[in-house]
């Protein structure tokens, strides 16, 4: 096993998963690609990058998931409001 510096590894070979501030993932620990002394300032940059293309997709899912709770929250609105009989089980 060897560890290197995060900046080493290549994006083509990392993802972004929506996981707090948000995760960064090897996307295939076969396939991984160093990229030996990179420079972490471009490094990070190209995570900013990232980021900015990554967190307007989470917003857009979100959004259609808040839409689609909004309807099945109107559904049950308009429906009886009826309670099923309690019974013990001795």
């Amino acid at each position: 096993m060897h560890f290197i510096p995060i900046e080493f590894l290549g994006w083509n070979c990392l993802t972004l998963g929506a996981l707090g501030w948000g995760q960064i993932q090897i996307a295939n620990a076969n396939r991984l690609t160093i990229q030996e002394q990179y420079p972490r300032k471009k490094w990070m940059l190209e995570l900013c990058d990232r980021l900015f293309e990554f967190y307007p997709r989470e917003i857009s899912k979100i959004t259609e998931r808040i839409t689609h709770f909004e309807k099945i929250r109107d559904f049950w609105l308009q429906q009886p409001d009826w309670i099923l009989p309690f019974t013990k089980h001795h």
